[in-house]
């Protein structure tokens, strides 16, 4: 049988421990994934473009364990009373091949692309930062603000997106957090000034510069979330030439992410080597440091990981007959239970 969970599960899951709580496994279970970064079957993901948005497969495996996502990325679908990005995924044994998991993964991405943000963070920002601008205040906004302010200890968020209906709702969610103050801004250039972080979360599909190298400040971490497919960026090239570039996976990186505007041999560090301790992260104060960060299989796989093990500690999800159960492996046709003569009929 196959676990399964939808997203009524995943709002239980947040109910039952907090959302403080998720992002924190969630981080746990990351990081520990990408402390084994060499024992990973590891590939970029497989996109099917087309004029409105990207249909994108994300696999990846261990010795034990494979999973995939199915995700879309569509901007106009906001239009359409659809969310911009909708994705499940699929986590198996590697032994037999039997799927253990399907699972939504839309609000799971959510979660898991802002832990992997503040796991990264912690290593990369000034320890003492206390305030972010958070440019773009759509889908994914409330969650990497929260996860900034819990793992981080964020206090101030400066806010910004060119619909103020967006700021108005992530203020209306996030509002009564204690111990978050929340700053609307009038620009992008207003939020950035004098922000210790700066995270962009923008869903348009085209070549944009949403920040650009004025508004760069000396010891600033650049958190780029939006630009994640071919023709999509955030950052001017400048931006990326003033700092130190970390992304998750290079050969994937130089095709989707905001590196795509360099040449081959502009220089980046995949992050796993700062975590284990083979590259440096920031080397100074001053230092501005970027993570232009796409979403890597890894993350999916550590997130399917962690819903097996919660669907298992909180009693949630059911069990679904997507595999056929059966006494005599060979027999597939008995499933059917098709007598000899209705068999005889559908042959005819």
């Amino acid at each position: 049988m196959t676990t399964l969970l939808t997203t009524k599960d995943l709002a239980k899951i947040a109910q039952q421990l907090g959302l403080a709580e998720c992002l924190k496994r969630m981080a746990g279970y990351i990081e520990a994934d990408y402390l084994r970064w060499s024992e990973f079957d590891k590939t970029p993901r497989v996109a099917s473009h087309s004029q409105d948005g990207v249909i994108e497969l994300m696999p990846i495996a261990d010795a034990s364990l494979y999973s995939f996502k199915y995700v879309n990325g569509h901007p106009k679908n906001t239009r359409e009373g659809l969310p911009t990005v909708m994705a499940l995924g699929l986590l198996a044994d590697v032994y037999t091949g039997r799927p253990e998991l399907v699972a939504e993964l839309t609000l799971t991405t959510a979660i898991r692309t802002a832990a992997t943000s503040a796991m990264v963070a912690r290593r990369l920002a000034r320890p003492e930062s206390r305030s972010m601008a958070l440019i773009g205040n759509g889908a994914q906004s409330e969650f990497q603000a929260l996860a900034f302010h819990h793992l981080l200890g964020i206090d101030e968020i400066r806010l910004f997106d060119i619909d103020p209906a967006a700021t108005a709702k992530l203020q209306r969610h996030l509002g009564a957090v204690p111990g978050l103050r929340l700053i609307a801004c009038a620009s992008t250039a207003e939020a950035v000034r004098g922000a210790d972080i700066v995270t962009t979360v923008t869903a348009d599909k085209n070549y944009a510069t949403i920040l650009t190298p004025e508004m760069i400040e000396p010891g600033m971490h650049i958190n780029g979330v939006g630009g994640d497919c071919p023709g999509k960026t955030e950052l001017h090239r400048g931006v990326l030439e003033m700092g130190k570039v970390f992304v998750e996976y290079e050969p994937q990186s130089r095709i989707e992410g905001d590196v795509q505007q360099m040449a081959a041999d502009f220089p980046v560090t995949e992050f796993w080597q700062v975590l284990r301790g083979s590259a440096s992260g920031r080397d100074h104060a001053s230092q501005v440091t970027v993570f232009d960060s796409v979403g890597f299989a890894l993350e999916d796989f550590s997130a399917l990981r962690l819903l097996r093990d919660l669907a298992r500690e909180l009693g949630l999800g059911q069990e679904a007959d997507l595999i056929p159960q059966m006494a005599d492996p060979k027999d597939l046709f008995g499933q059917l239970e098709l007598g000899t003569a209705a068999a005889a009929r559908h042959a005819a």
